[in-house]
């Protein structure tokens, strides 16, 4: 998994930068800092058209 194709990883253009937006406590940062999973449990992959295919 690569954080650039989560649908997380948002720009930000004041800080004119990408960051993750997922609202984790402390805890679950400290957890994947520390590599204690091996995949982000939040990432989610980016689907432009998982709505059309719903509304089909």
């Amino acid at each position: 998994m690569n954080c650039e194709d989560c649908s997380f990883y948002v720009y930000d253009e004041e800080d004119d930068g990408w960051y993750c937006s997922v609202d984790m406590d402390e805890d679950d940062y400290a957890h994947l800092l520390l590599g204690h999973s091996r995949e982000c449990p939040y990432y989610r992959h980016e689907d432009e058209y998982q709505i059309v295919r719903h509304q089909m």
